[in-house]
């Protein structure tokens, strides 16, 4: 697993995050849907991740 593809979907994540409170604060609703999509996209990412892991232990 990719320490740099871990951060980067963090990132993601947090940017997702103030993206959606930065549309709750102003009322619009883009910006709320672009922030929760970026953090669907940054889970995905985890999960990748996750399986990427648990497939090398059973390897391993």
């Amino acid at each position: 697993m990719s320490t740099e593809d871990r951060a980067n979907a963090t990132m993601k994540n947090v940017e997702g995050k103030a993206q959606e409170a930065l549309g709750n604060v102003t009322g619009d609703p883009k910006d709320k849907a672009e922030g929760k999509m970026k953090q669907a996209e940054a889970e995905t990412q985890h999960a990748k991740e996750d399986i990427k892991d648990n497939l090398k232990k059973a390897i391993d």
